[in-house]
């Protein structure tokens, strides 16, 4: 059985609080029970924040124009943005806390003054947005640092991602890709879940996953079951919090359903291989059917195969051992709508 990783990612659910991203890195790591067959289940195995450089972020007309939406948290984006924005030491603390938890960190850094942050911690992992994606000079000081990177394709066709992966691959390869939509939420025209099916095809060197902007629960499912090995999905205490990401983001509940199905999936997956699960034994004894009489059979007859039929339950002969009931001579009376039994015939 394959683990899937799952991420957990907070991004801006935060509000720029501290003790509200510790509550979420809570959630993330709440163990996951499946209560039919009583399976305790590993919750997800990390959780992910982002840091943005407020003076790399946007023009300054953009960061100076007025945004006026209910989940603004300033009069202009550039207010906004900086209302949302974790200092490194903050980020530092909620790393230790998700540490404490037994939980990886994964890191979103959005431009090259953010790798200050790795003076105060080493993230398990760096995340590349996909609107980084064709940000060459932020992948090169990234890959410099020989951190394992994460790749999101949610803008980026082939020609895109390969030269990424020029540049990256300069330095190492230990490189995930996240196959990606950014639609927020993500059409289901739009999904086209066989991309994982093509990158693991033509980039089957490096872990192939599905980072997933989907409403509800099930595209991440589906992306495991054709071969997803990283899920990412964006996490919340509360959806109906202020914030543009919450209401598109899971809650408490969707994070237990959709990691005990993806758990269950991976059980589900078994092996590349037919064969009869022990399991089934005895649902095969007593629903397949067995070499039965058609009709009375007196002692001492030769049974022909006119006197035989198939019937429940599966514990005598198979229509494939029929040379070994027809032909032979029945030791004692056979009622009709019986199985035949080895000590029935001689």
């Amino acid at each position: 059985m394959k683990e899937t990783y799952i991420i957990g990612e907070i991004g801006q659910n935060h509000n720029g609080s501290v003790d509200i991203a510790k509550l979420i890195v809570e959630l993330i790591a709440r163990p996951i029970k499946e209560e039919v067959f009583n399976l305790d289940l590993k919750p997800m195995n990390a959780v992910k924040m982002t840091k943005r450089d407020l003076s790399e972020e946007l023009t300054t007309s953009q960061m100076n124009r007025i945004y006026d939406t209910p989940n603004s948290f300033g009069r202009t984006y550039g207010e906004h943005r900086a209302f949302l924005e974790l200092t490194d030491e903050e980020h530092f603390e909620v790393y230790k806390y998700a540490k404490s938890l037994g939980l990886d960190f994964v890191e979103t850094l959005c431009a090259i003054g953010c790798l200050s942050l790795l003076k105060l911690f080493t993230p398990d992992y760096l995340k590349v947005a996909s609107r980084d994606l064709t940000n060459l000079p932020l992948l090169e000081r990234l890959a410099e640092t020989k951190i394992p990177i994460i790749l999101s394709t949610g803008m980026a066709g082939k020609k895109e991602l390969d030269e990424a992966l020029d540049i990256i691959t300069r330095y190492h390869s230990n490189i995930s890709i996240l196959h990606c939509v950014s639609q927020y939420p993500t059409h289901p025209d739009n999904l086209n879940l066989k991309t994982i099916t093509y990158l693991k095809k033509h980039y089957g060197q490096y872990k192939i996953g599905f980072s997933d902007h989907t409403i509800g629960i099930a595209a991440p499912t589906v992306a495991v079951g054709m071969g997803a090995e990283i899920i990412e999905k964006h996490i919340t205490i509360d959806r109906r919090m202020k914030g543009t990401d919450q209401a598109g983001s899971l809650g408490p509940d969707g994070v237990l359903r959709m990691v005990r199905d993806i758990r269950i999936a991976e059980r589900w997956l078994g092996k590349e291989e037919l064969y009869i699960d022990p399991a089934v034994a005895s649902a095969k004894e007593k629903l397949e059917r067995s070499i039965a009489s058609k009709h009375f059979i007196k002692a001492g007859s030769v049974i022909c195969q006119e006197d035989l039929h198939m019937l429940s339950p599966g514990d005598g002969y198979k229509w494939s051992d029929l040379d070994k009931v027809a032909g032979k001579i029945a030791t004692k009376d056979i009622p009709a709508n019986e199985i035949i039994y080895p000590d029935y015939l001689k």
